[in-house]
């Protein structure tokens, strides 16, 4: 017996499905996401949910493929303006994604496949970026054994982690050290201000 024929992939239809999922997801949490809800939200039929997708497993997956992908050219952009440490930072600390991240890290506890792919992404995040802090501070002068890229990477996306995570629990305790605290590494490593002269 052959696999299920799906709607298609560019459908309109579907894409309500992701983004009524995705809103559903950050206003009551991933536990509330049901074939009803989800339907209720996009306008359509219950029974269109799969019709675009054979479990609510895959839904949840493209809901996370989708928001990963953003986050990436969000995270190219920034390597790609004047100062982009501190575009990266502004980017990896603002409001977008940090309650949906949030849910999938808590569903990734129950769906390996989930686990999986969140895994995926954030090692591709982060050799994107150890790639371009190793070409960022070679060209300011630093020596990558005095800092690696890779630890700068790990240290900058954990501190915005915390930030983000602590934040949507209403934790506001030492974010403003933390805070004071990567401006001036990423001010000392890309600054902003001309040399005096």
């Amino acid at each position: 017996m052959g696999a299920r024929k799906l709607g298609a992939q560019n459908s309109k239809t579907r894409d309500a499905l992701i983004k009524a999922t995705t809103q559903v997801m950050i206003d009551e949490g991933y536990a509330a996401v049901t074939t009803r809800k989800v339907a209720a939200a996009a306008g359509v039929n219950p029974a269109l949910v799969y019709y675009y997708f054979d479990t609510m497993d895959e839904l949840f997956l493209e809901v996370f493929r989708r928001g990963a992908e953003a986050n990436l050219e969000r995270q190219r952009q920034s390597l790609t303006t004047e100062f982009p440490l501190h575009t990266l930072w502004e980017v990896s600390t603002g409001p977008f994604g940090g309650k949906l991240l949030m849910e999938f890290m808590a569903m990734a506890n129950h769906r390996k496949e989930i686990r999986r792919e969140i895994a995926q992404y954030i090692e591709r995040f982060r050799e994107i970026q150890q790639a371009a802090f190793t070409f960022l501070l070679r060209a300011r002068g630093v020596n990558p054994d005095d800092l690696p890229p890779v630890l700068l990477s790990i240290m900058l996306g954990s501190f915005a982690s915390i930030l983000v995570n602590e934040q949507a629990l209403g934790i506001a305790f030492g974010h403003a050290e933390l805070i004071a605290f990567v401006e001036r590494l990423i001010t000392g490593l890309e600054p902003t201000d001309p040399p005096p002269g």
